[in-house]
């Protein structure tokens, strides 16, 4: 296991719990191995942000909505090991 971490920040008051933590069960599944820790980080005024090791890689606002799983994982593993092979994710 590394040391690479991820936090969700999502809106606790636009009730997305259940987006962020099926974000963050999805990228668990994919980067078992690779990632230290998930954290959920509830928020208010409409936010959803994605960091990776401290990098902003998904904005709600700046990126025009919610990431679909194969995005965010493309984005997390450009982070953490860019010569992965995603399979059908790369396609």
């Amino acid at each position: 296991m590394t040391d690479h971490r991820v936090t969700i920040a999502y809106c606790s008051q636009c009730q997305w719990l259940l987006r962020a933590g099926w974000m963050a069960q999805e990228l668990l599944s994919t980067f078992s191995t690779e990632l230290a820790e998930v954290s959920l980080k509830p928020g208010t005024g409409g936010i959803f942000e994605v960091h990776c090791d401290g990098e902003l890689i998904w904005e709600r606002k700046r990126d025009g909505g919610f990431p679909d799983a194969a995005e965010l994982k493309r984005r997390v593993r450009d982070l953490i090991d860019p010569e992965r092979d995603m399979g059908h994710l790369d396609k």
